[in-house]
């Protein structure tokens, strides 16, 4: 329940912004606004009571147009269902034929006249379709009855042979269509009076939503119209009583209150009026504190400049001749750096210079250590193919050497040619084999020969970086002397200017005599702002015709 309070609950800061934004209003369209709204809460209230009242009223009509009528007719229609009991019951009992046809001829006109009648009275109260359902539920057992008592009539005027049958008959159909028919008529009443009983409820939840509904708007009207009694009584009240207040602060000279006028009506066009009224004398007081100021602090700086005059003077005179003295040491100094790096980026441009060639002979030694690795390669696969010959001349001079054994004695000089071939072929393996060695180890050690020439290369790619950057420093260093140079320039051009400050030295006296005339200037409009202002004797008749005393005049 706290944090429902909590969350319509109205802070201060809330208060006041509805306060601001009630406050942009003029007082004549807030007090329009007011009792415009609290009309239309009265006519708010007033159409919920007619639009209650009306539903009252439906539900009355209701109650004495449908439900109760019904109720009524039903309780015709089940007095004429027991008039046809009775009548039949009768004319059974009776003896005398005539007594029997008077009492045929009193169900025949029940059947005919009354209830018919009573049936097509009912009929247009019907409200709903179960009530339809059971109306004709309950005029089939009608019905039903009106035929059993027909038979039950034919028996008994038949005479005392059919006295035993028509009894049975009175017991038997006839009652049990009479008691249905009652049964029906019962749930019908039951229905009826349900249906009044629920008019009378929404008759008196009407009667309570209406008595709530105008209490409520009641309520809300009071509390809205005292909201805004209070509020409106206050936007003026408040801003009125600061105004009054204003205005006794100001005419006891008191003009440091702080004046914030919130909202465009009335009072606010007032207290705006009041904050320039105060804005315009501190402003006016304002420059008479300042004119004064001004005449203390001009006095003061003319003694001072006076006194100030000779002793720059002096200081001047030492400082130029300590800044010419270190002015001529300071040109030395950098005509010999400037020099210096002059001669020091020339060597660097020739150490740069020859660090490059000395990296183009390594590049070149680099190329011609890789096209002899290239030529190494190439050697060995010449050997090696040198070899495979070899290998192969063996084989075949092993072949004509069986050959020459399977000619015998023919073939003796063959296989002395073939062995000797044999022997030619495998020496040339053999010195084949020791060159292919040869050549991969010196494909080896070109391979690293190549290997620490590239090394070099980059230690020489390096060497010619770090010559460049060297050469750029002493480049740099060379500008910086030129600039320092400028510099000497500028420092002689300061020592100019200090001759010429000396020079404007002796025109502090003239300055002196300026400062004397702009304390004259001031004083004069320290008496002109001092003007605006009327003293007690000059507002006296103003006083008498109920003025301000204190007046600012434009």
């Amino acid at each position: 329940m706290d944090n429902i309070f909590d969350k319509y609950t109205i802070t201060q800061q809330q208060l006041r912004s509805y306060m601001l934004i009630l406050r942009q209003l003029k007082l004549g369209v807030r007090l329009a606004c007011g009792f415009g709204l609290l009309i239309l809460l009265m006519a708010v209230m007033l159409a919920t009571s007619l639009i209650q009242m009306n539903r009252l009223n439906a539900n009355a009509v209701d109650l004495g147009a449908n439900w109760l009528p019904s109720i009524e007719v039903l309780g015709e229609i089940k007095s004429a269902a027991n008039d046809l009991r009775r009548v039949s019951m009768r004319s059974v009992i009776e003896v005398d034929p005539q007594a029997k046809a008077e009492q045929a001829r009193r169900h025949e006109k029940i059947l005919r006249d009354q209830l018919p009648a009573i049936l097509a009275r009912y009929e247009p109260m019907i409200a709903s379709p179960e009530e339809k359902a059971m109306f004709d539920g309950m005029r089939q057992k009608l019905q039903q009855l009106a035929q059993a008592d027909g038979e039950l009539l034919a028996l008994s005027a038949a005479g005392d042979s059919k006295l035993l049958e028509a009894r049975q008959m009175v017991f038997g159909p006839a009652s049990q269509a009479f008691f249905a028919l009652m049964k029906d008529i019962d749930s019908l009443v039951e229905l009826n009076v349900r249906g009044g009983d629920s008019a009378i409820q929404a008759s008196a939840s009407t009667f309570k939503t209406a008595t709530f509904a105008t209490l409520a708007i009641f309520g809300l009207a009071v509390v809205i119209g005292l909201v805004m009694a209070i509020a409106t009584t206050r936007s003026i009240t408040v801003p009125l009583t600061e105004a009054v207040e204003i205005a006794d602060s100001v005419a006891a000279g008191n003009l440091t209150h702080e004046i914030h006028p919130e909202g465009g009506d009335e009072p606010a066009a007032l207290l705006k009026s009041l904050r320039a009224m105060t804005d315009s004398l501190s402003s006016v007081v304002s420059q008479v504190r300042g004119s004064s100021d001004s005449i203390a602090t001009g006095s003061a700086e003319i003694a001072a400049g006076n006194s100030d005059l000779s002793h720059r003077t002096e200081q001047q005179a030492s400082n130029l001749e300590e800044t010419a003295a270190s002015m001529e040491q300071l040109s030395g100094a950098v005509k010999a750096n400037a020099d210096h790096a002059m001669q020091a980026n020339q060597l660097a441009r020739q150490a740069a210079a020859a660090v490059e060639d000395g990296g183009k002979v390594i590049a070149q030694v680099v190329s011609t250590m890789q096209d002899i690795a290239t030529s190494s390669k190439r050697i060995s696969d010449i050997i090696g193919v040198i070899d495979g010959i070899a290998f192969q001349t063996n084989i075949l001079a092993l072949n004509a050497a069986v050959e020459a054994a399977r000619a015998g004695e023919q073939g003796r000089g063959f296989a002395v040619v073939a062995s000797e071939v044999r022997s030619l072929a495998g020496r040339s393996a053999e010195a084949a084999r020791e060159i292919k060695s040869l050549i991969t180890a010196s494909v080896e050690r070109v391979d690293n020969g190549t290997q620490l020439v590239d090394n070099a290369g980059h230690s020489m790619d390096n060497i010619v970086n770090q010559v460049q950057k060297v050469s750029t420093l002493i480049a740099d260093i060379s500008n910086l002397s030129a600039e320092q140079s400028s510099g000497i320039g500028q420092v002689g051009e300061a020592v100019t200017h200090l001759d010429q400050m000396t020079q404007q030295n002796a025109a502090l006296v003239e300055e002196s005599a300026a400062a004397a005339q702009s304390l004259k200037i001031q004083s004069e409009q320290l008496a002109e702002v001092v003007r605006h202002f009327k003293l007690e004797a000059d507002s006296t008749s103003l006083r008498r015709a109920g003025a301000i005393p204190l007046a600012l005049t434009n």
